[in-house]
């Protein structure tokens, strides 16, 4: 299928169910993310998008589904890049950031990545490129 036929162009969003929102953008704008949008949404929720500094699909923090329970964390897909994947590991270890110990080095084609888990609990990945 072509964009013809379909229409679809971009991808602008991911959704993350989250409860804590505000814990959730605290911890987004420690990581340098920015919040583009913060509109109400029922029940007491909002919908809250994120944004890399220099990106332009975002990470919705959106209230879970009516009636679902508790969220549970989930491996979400994303990833995010960076230049220097050794700088960005310290930092983020350094703002007490949950990832993993050391970054994972496969070798030729496959680039170092780690991975690191948000206030929830969902997992992220970091690449560098």
């Amino acid at each position: 299928m072509n964009t013809t036929t379909t229409g679809l162009t971009t991808m602008s969003l991911v959704c993350v169910p989250t409860v804590e929102q505000d814990k959730a953008v605290a911890f987004y704008e420690s990581l340098g993310f920015e919040k583009r949008t913060d509109t109400p949404f029922g029940g007491g929720y909002r919908w809250i998008e994120v944004y890399p500094p220099e990106g332009n699909t975002g990470i919705a923090l959106a209230p879970p589904p009516p009636d679902s329970g508790s969220v549970q964390p989930a491996v979400t897909g994303i990833t995010l890049h960076t230049n220097d994947i050794d700088a960005t590991h310290a930092a983020m270890k350094e703002l007490g950031v949950d990832v993993d110990e050391q970054v994972s080095r496969m070798g030729e084609p496959v680039p170092p990545m780690f991975w690191f888990r948000d206030p929830t609990g969902h997992t992220l990945m970091v690449v560098e490129s």
